[in-house]
């Protein structure tokens, strides 16, 4: 009998996808006690991924939890955030805590490293059939798992397996990035919002190289969305950038928080994009991935029968609340003038605009204070005339 117990061909969590969530995964589970963890994935590491690249200091905080340093080693920090709201107003402050531009490329295969010097056991192998059974689950007819940690991004089998479709339009975001020689000035990240075709913006977030993450994406509404069309909206938003100047193009999809599915069910957990975490007022993905993987790494690892309700319950009290703030922020920002609204009052207010970036970067909240500065940089509504879209109805 070996550490896997009385029967040595199940791994105690097997784990499928080894991006961000699936390391954290894999780390979660080695530090909650799980002797045999197999990491999977359908590529050899280093390998390209198609991001914004961005790492926000809640990230790192995650990593310490799970004893990882040194994963922005080598790539200085971006003290501010300069965003430009739909009507143009602007505001540019100190963000709370630097983030940073890591190449996915980079940052991808450190955590994975992380996960390998901790326990875990890597392979590639690419999943095509989950079978849930009563005492295991077993993928592909050939590796049983006591638990399984679904990390396999928005494409997620596991998620089928569990009986989930894709989120719908209005849930599912598309974007475009690639690398561009970085723009001139301080060093700082970049986020321009579009009127036309909102909910939708450009990035750009300078690496430290040289050059630059840039891209764009928008909300599906019913109707597709070419490659020719993003790279339009982002040359539009980002004037200052040469499109013949960008490599590396890379288009992703991007599935919302306002539509997630159940944690997991019995034995099998769901995290990071498999479960839909992508933050739906910017488009991070990177806290949520490394916070609900550690959280499905622990749940599996703790309790494999009773994985999916442990996980669930630890999900709702970590981010339970700040999901449910964040899908109101996004509701909200569906009409361009709150957007407008938001960005002059962060201007004002350096404590609105923490809030803001608490929210749309990390686990914050909304609260009533910044509720009400937003409010009192609306618009009135013009007394002749039909309202725009951009104008708030009369009441």
């Amino acid at each position: 009998m070996g550490a896997a117990g009385q029967d040595e061909g199940v791994w105690d969590v097997v784990v499928v996808g080894a991006g961000p969530a699936g390391a954290a995964a894999a780390l979660g589970a080695r530090r909650a006690g799980a002797a045999r963890v197999l990491l999977l994935d359908r590529y050899d590491f280093p390998r390209d991924k198609a991001c914004g690249d961005g790492i926000a200091a809640h990230a790192l905080d995650v990593l310490a939890e799970l004893g990882v340093t040194g994963a922005v080693d080598g790539y200085p920090p971006l003290p501010a955030l300069r965003l430009v709201a739909p009507g143009g107003g602007t505001v540019a402050r100190t963000l709370p805590r630097p983030a940073y531009t890591v190449p996915r490329l980079v940052f991808d295969a450190r955590l994975v490293a992380a996960a390998v010097a901790a326990g875990a056991e890597l392979r590639r192998h690419t999943v095509r059939r989950v079978e849930i059974a009563p005492d295991r689950v077993v993928l592909d007819g050939e590796l049983s798992a006591r638990a399984l940690v679904g990390a396999d991004g928005a494409g997620s089998v596991v998620r089928r397996a569990l009986g989930h479709p894709v989120n719908p339009d209005r849930h599912l975001a598309l974007a475009i990035r690639g690398y561009a020689p970085a723009p001139p000035g301080p060093p700082e990240q970049l986020i321009v919002t579009s009127a036309a075709r909102w909910p939708a913006y450009a990035w750009a977030f300078p690496i430290g190289d040289g050059r630059a993450n840039v891209g764009y994406g928008e909300v599906l509404r019913g109707e597709p969305l070419t490659r020719a069309h993003l790279l339009a909206r982002t040359a539009a938003l980002l004037p200052g950038v040469d499109p013949a100047t960008v490599t590396d193009l890379r288009a992703h999809h991007l599935p919302l928080s306002t539509h997630r599915p159940a944690p997991g069910r019995g034995r099998v957990v769901l995290a990071g994009d498999a479960l839909s975490l992508i933050n739906p007022f910017t488009g991070e993905g990177i806290f949520y991935a490394l916070r609900s993987g550690a959280l499905a790494g622990a749940a599996a690892a703790g309790n494999p029968a009773g994985a999916a309700s442990g996980y669930a319950a630890a999900l709702r009290a970590r981010l339970g609340t700040h999901l449910r703030h964040s899908s109101a922020a996004a509701w909200l920002a569906r009409r361009r003038w709150v957007v407008d609204a938001v960005v002059g009052a962060a201007g004002r207010d350096e404590r609105v605009y923490r809030t803001v970036v608490e929210l749309g970067l990390g686990d914050g909240r909304l609260d009533v204070r910044t509720l009400a500065a937003i409010a009192a940089d609306v618009p009135r509504p013009r007394r002749s005339g039909s309202p725009s879209a951009d104008t708030p109805p009369r009441h």
